[in-house]
C-alpha cells in the first residue's frame, strides 16, 4: 500500500535528488505541484506530486529541457511524459531484477 502523504526527504530520496532541487521544483512548478503543509510548515507531497516530480526530473535531466520548456511541455502534452516516465520505471525495475538473477546463478 502507498502512502498517502510524503516528506521533502523521503521524495528527494525516492528521486535521487538533493531537497534544495526538490523544493526549487516544487516552488517554480506550482502549478502543476500543490504539496500540503503541516502546522511547522513543512512540504507533504501527494503520490501525484511525486509522480509530477519524476516526470519533472525526467525531462530536465534525460531530455535537456529548461524549466520553461518543461512547463510547455507538461501544459500541451503531459500523456506521453508521463507514459515515458513509467516505461523507463518498469524498465529499471527489469534491470534490477535480472541483476538479482545474475547475482543469485
Amino acid at each position: 500500500m502507498a502512502k498517502l502523504l510524503y516528506s521533502m526527504g523521503e521524495v528527494a530520496d525516492l528521486l535521487g535528488e538533493n531537497a534544495s532541487a526538490v523544493r526549487y521544483w516544487s516552488n517554480y512548478f506550482d502549478k502543476f505541484i500543490k504539496p500540503a503543509r503541516n502546522a511547522k510548515g513543512n512540504r507533504l507531497f501527494h503520490p501525484e506530486d511525486v509522480d509530477t516530480l519524476r516526470q519533472v526530473q525526467f525531462l530536465v535531466k534525460k531530455q535537456g529541457l529548461t524549466l520553461e520548456g518543461v512547463t510547455a511541455r507538461l501544459t500541451e502534452d503531459r500523456r506521453s511524459v508521463e507514459s515515458r516516465v513509467k516505461a523507463l520505471e518498469s524498465l529499471k525495475s527489469i534491470r534490477a531484477q535480472l541483476v538479482e538473477v545474475r547475482k543469485a546463478l
